[in-house]
């Protein structure tokens, strides 16, 4: 079978790959492990990934996106040859159309690296589609209909929102929080209140574990391992909930902030119907418990995670690229 078309979701976190037909073949970490001394790729993906915070002075794992861009040009293209061979696999004559799914608030330069990496990974042609466009077609939204939806994907590196109608983007906005930057204020957290140095890996076991977005009646608890700050030795700590809900505070506010700033910009007409339908969260940071709650609480409009939120954006972009006219308004072509 000669894969003619791949869709992928590349995120600060995790890159999905979506075939035609086949659905999600590829779901790994956004991670590359370089050799500082020939600058060689060893590793990409989870087996990258099991490298972070061990590797020795020789090797360093990067994530070579921030924020949901490119941070690292030439570690990106590497990645995503790595990803685009895997999918298509063995021998292939054809070289295949990409279509990668982007932040919507990137600006043109950021486009063009993504449009750039992707060619020089080995596509044919490559499109760009705005992740908040891909997670409504992934979560099965009719956005061609002449009525209101929002759409909230809070990612690894950004949430994305926006209000669409009639096939387009009626407004949007993109704050460059996500994830990452709340296991970053974990980690913050933990070394004030605890006097205890914690990894990545560490802060994000902990946020999935026991996270919530509101503080809960019925506290979760979690032994967390790490350094003592002030002895530098090993040392076990219990945290709970609450403490993670007070860690998380600002980011929380930011992605309330937005939509908030969202529906404030949305013409009455629309604002109705959002009203009646509510907004939909996918992205994987959708999945912190009671984040549905907490955006409905603070902005007065119903809130649902979609079926399956982490692969909603993966899942549209390989939708539109098998339906590359109808959704022409909303996909940027570049051969």
């Amino acid at each position: 079978m000669f894969i003619k078309r791949i869709g992928i979701d590349l995120g600060t976190t995790y890159t999905l790959v979506h075939l035609p037909k086949r659905g999600i073949v590829i779901n790994e970490p956004s991670v590359v492990a370089i050799s500082m001394v020939d600058k060689k790729i060893l590793a990409v993906g989870q087996e990258a990934k099991d490298m972070l915070g061990r590797t020795p002075d020789t090797i360093i794992a990067l994530k070579p996106l921030k924020d949901g861009v490119i941070a690292d040009y030439r570690t990106t293209e590497a990645m995503l040859r790595y990803f685009i061979n895997k999918a298509v696999g063995g021998v292939r004559l054809l070289r295949p159309e990409v279509m990668v799914a982007v932040p919507a608030g990137i600006s043109s330069t950021e486009r063009r690296a993504v449009i750039d990496a992707t060619i020089a990974a080995g596509a044919k042609a490559a499109y760009i589609i705005k992740e908040p466009v891909a997670a409504a077609i992934g979560a099965d939204i009719p956005i061609g209909s002449a009525s209101g939806h929002m759409i909230v994907d809070i990612g690894g590196g950004t949430a994305e929102m926006a209000v669409i109608s009639l096939g387009g983007i009626v407004t949007s906005s993109s704050v460059r929080v996500g994830g990452n930057k709340i296991d970053s204020a974990i980690i913050e957290f933990i070394r004030r209140k605890y006097n205890l140095a914690i990894g990545e890996r560490t802060a994000e076991e902990i946020k999935i574990n026991i996270g919530s977005a509101l503080y809960l009646d019925d506290k979760l608890t979690m032994e967390v391992r790490g350094r003592d700050i002030i002895t530098g030795l090993p040392r076990v700590i219990t945290v709970t909930s609450n403490d993670i809900t007070e860690a998380m505070q600002n980011e929380l506010e930011a992605i309330i902030d937005a939509a908030k700033k969202i529906l404030h910009k949305t013409p009455p007409e629309l604002s109705a119907d959002i009203m009646d339908k509510g907004m939909i969260l996918t992205g994987g940071s959708s999945l912190l418990r009671n984040i549905d709650q907490l955006l409905a609480r603070t902005t007065g409009v119903p809130a649902f995670v979609a079926d399956e939120s982490l692969l909603c954006v993966a899942k549209g972009t390989g939708i539109a690229l098998d339906n590359l006219d109808s959704y022409k308004r909303s996909i940027l072509a570049t051969k």
